[in-house]
């Protein structure tokens, strides 16, 4: 109520009154103006083009890891997970690094070919930014589709197939209608992540590009037009909220009710040269999809005029004359530690009563509250941001220049991650197992900590770990709400990326590295704790 409805309540009144009087003049000109126009169906349009284009490269992959068993399999999934949770910036970086102007890429045709100019044009154009968001989210396809697939029973295709059915009718008779609300439901929460994309779009698509989120940034930070932003933060917010009622209601129906297997029993090895092409094939296409900006921006993060050198880490230590940075940028790295931890622990706390209570919720109330929590989520951060910096500037709420205005942000995008993670353990839970204890004399507390805790403690980390790297790479609302002396790290490779020289180049890709190492560790440590089958987006 504070610090989400409040902020967003202020965002309402700033888009019907914004002098203290009933106006509607923001948005009658959205409305009217071509430009505001072409900037909503620019954002639908994004979005979908990139939601399709993800779904079409994620299935195949979400079948293989859902049909088969082979070596390396949970690290190649580790590895393929760590590009949802690095920050846009890092991800904008990665895409510099390998097509940008002075990528690698077009270092190296340059070379070859003896070229004065960058032969690859990509920088600031549509297809940069859907390369992005296919990167960003291949992963979310490829857990939610490729977990559902393979709790599905295989005595229900082997009975079709016994009946007569080719493969093909199994497929769009049998599975495909049994994976529907998996599929819908995933691709709606990409469509959502597209909708709202903010770091991708402002860095690679540049000044010519502008979805509603870049809009409401622009008009707030470099215009100063704050009915105008809030008036875009309302049509946003309303939207998001629509398509997250939907998902919320897509999850709700992915129960499968026909006896579902674990995963391992439904999987089988590789066998038949057909098997190894599909395996194979998958398995280069997360290597090129995912390994080839990461390992881009790593080279470039050591790579200098005269060679590998580590010039650029070490540059990192330094705090020169008359630097855009009120401290040496190694110090944005302990900043962004500190606000993690503490979001973390904030998170931790919210997430675990959010769960608790929609676990012993049924019906209307749990269908009510389930998408209310998930809401933070899905809403812009740069709304969340922008609502901050509005509402919570006078007492008894002036926060606008605490340290814990910047953590607050953060767990409002991180808490929802955790409570994702630790609700399918809490339903996993036998209502008999709390009942028993309570018979043999515990108290309700002692049931919790005794019974249900020891249950939900592996998932409870795994949303530990979202938490703390969430926090690690928020860029859209920590860009309002942190002070400039105490700057995180995806805001020092943003200022960084948007200044010129070759040093600043590589400063940010050498923080972009760290970040990339950091975030990588803690899904290695994710995936060693997550229980198969459980958590979910």
């Amino acid at each position: 109520m504070l610090f989400y409805f409040y902020p967003l309540a202020r965002i309402f009144g700033l888009s019907f009154m914004p002098d203290g009087e009933w106006a509607l003049g923001s948005l009658q000109k959205l409305f009217k103006s071509g430009y505001y126009a072409r900037t909503l169906w620019f954002t639908f349009w994004q979005a979908a083009v990139s939601t399709l284009l993800t779904l079409i490269l994620a299935l195949p992959g979400a079948y293989v890891f859902a049909r088969y068993r082979f070596p390396g399999k949970k690290l190649l999934q580790a590895f393929a997970t760590v590009p949802f949770v690095l920050p846009t910036v890092v991800v904008a970086a990665a895409f510099q690094a390998l097509l940008g102007p002075r990528g690698l890429i077009n270092e190296l045709l340059q070379t070859l070919f003896d070229l004065s100019e960058a032969p690859i044009q990509m920088n600031h154009s549509v297809l940069f930014v859907l390369l992005a968001h296919v990167f960003f989210n291949y992963t979310v396809i490829l857990r939610m589709v490729g977990g559902f697939w393979a709790r599905l029973d295989p005595a229900l295709t082997e009975s079709a197939r016994v009946l007569g059915a080719s493969s093909v009718k199994v497929f769009f008779r049998v599975t495909l209608p049994l994976l529907k609300p998996a599929i819908l439901a995933s691709s709606l929460l990409v469509f959502i992540f597209c909708f709202s994309s903010f770091g991708v779009i402002l860095i690679l698509g540049g000044p010519s590009l502008a979805t509603i989120e870049v809009e409401i940034y622009r008009q707030a930070v470099h215009l100063f037009n704050l009915p105008m932003a809030a008036a875009l933060s309302l049509i946003q917010i309303v939207f998001i909220l629509l398509m997250m009622w939907v998902y919320t209601a897509l999850q709700r129906k992915q129960v499968v009710t026909l006896q579902p297997v674990s995963g391992s029993q439904s999987q089988v090895p590789i066998r038949t040269t057909r098997d190894r092409s599909w395996v194979g094939g998958n398995v280069c296409l997360i290597l090129l999809l995912v390994g080839t900006p990461l390992a881009a921006l790593i080279v470039r993060s050591f790579l200098t005029d005269s060679g590998l050198s580590f010039v650029y880490y070490r540059a990192l230590f330094d705090n020169p004359v008359q630097s855009i940075f009120y401290v040496p940028p190694m110090e944005a790295v302990l900043y962004s530690c500190g606000f993690a931890l503490v979001t973390l622990v904030f998170s931790v706390v919210i997430g675990i009563l959010a769960a608790q209570f929609l676990s012993v919720s049924e019906g209307r109330i749990s269908a009510l509250f389930d998408p209310i929590f998930m809401l933070p989520l899905s809403t812009s951060a740069v709304t969340l941001g922008f609502g901050f910096i509005i509402a919570l500037d006078k007492p008894p709420l002036n926060l606008r220049t605490s340290l814990l205005l910047v953590p607050l942000a953060h767990t409002l995008v991180a808490f929802p991650f955790v409570v994702r993670s630790v609700l399918p353990a809490l339903r996993s839970i036998p209502q008999s197992l709390k009942e028993s204890a309570a018979l043999l004399g515990a108290s309700p507390l002692r049931v919790w900590r005794s019974v249900e805790l020891p249950i939900i403690g592996r998932s409870l980390v795994v949303g530990a770990v979202f938490a703390f790297t969430i926090s690690l790479g928020e860029f859209g609302a920590t860009v309002f709400v942190a002070r400039p002396q105490t700057p995180t790290m995806p805001l020092a490779i943003y200022r960084f990326l948007g200044q010129p020289g070759a040093l600043n180049y590589g400063q940010a890709m050498a923080m972009s590295s760290l970040l990339m190492l950091v975030t990588a560790v803690g899904f290695l440590i994710l995936e060693k704790l997550r229980i198969e089958g459980q958590g979910e987006f």
